[in-house]
């Protein structure tokens, strides 16, 4: 199968190499973990012939013999001779056994740039740290941007291709599908989708209520981008007639977040620089996934607003961002946008359908009082300065997404 370019991840893997630190990649499900792996692969054996480049794919049944640690240590000894510049890439590495023992003797002897892969059902962003602690760097491989969307369909940018990226999202899969085929396509997000609950829930967290699962899931991706607490979730899912306590919420929706297929976002002061964390909104890692659960695809404009937000955190996301709610004594910007010492603020409209919605957008970021970068992100088809609001930038989503901050 044809390996599609993703060079914005390609380029930050490029720049990890050989700095000291064990490299993992993670992601939601199908999201090109592996392909970006072979990508890796690919690079290296262009532009490094001269190393020795141990890639070890657990998929295949050529590896099947590299059962323990003790089997992979045994192999990378054989294949990358110390003092050379060696390079071990694993994909699925979880499939052998105390691998992180292996791992952590090849690093403690700096025999090889250790780059891996591994199921969210296995592999957690708490497991990683306990096992691997100040040896590694995770670089997190999302769901296809705007742009990375055109490239996989190969179509131009344009209108109709942009209300396709948010009617059907951004996995990488949908390549092989038209869209026309809606039916088809919903049935793919929806196996991924039940791939995601089903192993890196439901049978790793050892979920018994399977149904609460499914309504919790539902009514985050129907309250997408809102303001919400456990209490709140804990009493509409009562009402639902489920008999949940507030524990029992907190603990599946952390268990949606470990397997990645959604993100909390906290909410930050803009004036007092701190994080409140008992009220968050959820975004889907994934909006397609998100239309699909509420059978919202092809028409999303029922939820435009929803799908709009979930689609600017994701590019901003993409690029490394740091990403919150900012909240001021007024009133909330949709996203504040953080990356070292940069600061942008961000709000999000599908129209600026009357002055009142124009006074809450623009007047929400001219209440913030600094000197960082605001932007207003619309799908209206005039965008461009406002002089009631001088240096707040006014642009379309299309516009947005193409670009690099």
């Amino acid at each position: 199968m044809k390996i599609i370019e993703r060079p914005i991840y390609l380029d930050r893997i490029i720049r990890q190499l050989n700095r000291g630190m064990m490299l993992v990649l993670v992601g939601q499900r199908r999201v090109g973990k592996s392909f970006m792996l072979k990508s890796v692969a690919e690079w290296l054996y262009q532009n490094k012939p001269e190393a020795n480049v141990l890639f070890i794919d657990k998929d295949f049944n050529s590896f099947d013999f590299i059962k323990t640690a003790d089997d992979l240590y045994s192999l990378a000894v054989e294949k990358l001779p110390p003092g050379k510049e060696n390079y071990l890439l694993i994909d699925e590495v979880q499939d052998i056994e105390e691998y992180e023992v292996a791992l952590r003797s090849l690093y403690a002897e700096d025999r090889c740039q250790i780059v891996v892969t591994g199921s969210n059902a296995y592999m957690f962003s708490s497991e990683i740290a306990t096992k691997f602690s100040g040896r590694y760097i995770e670089i997190p491989i999302r769901s296809l941007g705007y742009e990375e969307f055109l490239v996989f369909h190969n179509i131009p940018d344009s209108h109709e291709a942009l209300l396709n990226y948010l009617r059907f999202g951004g996995m990488p899969g949908l390549a092989n599908y038209h869209f026309e085929e809606v039916a088809e396509i919903k049935a793919y997000l929806q196996g991924v989708y039940n791939t995601v609950v089903l192993k890196d829930i439901v049978a790793r967290e050892q979920i018994r209520n399977f149904k609460f699962l499914e309504n919790l899931i539902y009514f985050l991706a129907d309250n997408s981008g809102q303001l919400v607490s456990v209490n709140s979730i804990a009493k509409y899912l009562k009402s639902q007639g489920s008999k949940v306590t507030n524990d029992i919420v907190s603990k599946y929706i952390k268990s949606t977040c470990n397997a990645l297929i959604i993100d909390s976002l906290s909410r930050y002061d803009i004036h007092g620089k701190r994080i409140f964390e008992l009220i968050e909104k959820y975004y889907f890692s994934d909006h397609g996934i998100r239309n699909c659960i509420v059978n919202e695809m092809p028409n999303i404009f029922g939820s435009i607003e929803k799908v709009l937000e979930n689609v600017v955190r994701h590019h901003l996301l993409i690029q490394n961002y740091e990403v919150y709610v900012g909240v001021l004594p007024s009133g909330e910007i949709d996203f504040v946008a953080k990356k070292g010492e940069q600061v942008l603020y961000f709000q999000v409209a599908y129209k600026l359908s009357g002055t009142d919605t124009i006074n809450r957008e623009f007047g929400n970021l001219q209440a913030i009082g600094d000197d960082y970068p605001k932007y207003v992100v619309t799908m209206e088809d005039i965008t461009g300065p406002l002089k009631e609001y001088p240096g707040i930038q006014h642009i379309h989503l299309r516009d947005f997404l193409k670009m690099e901050f």
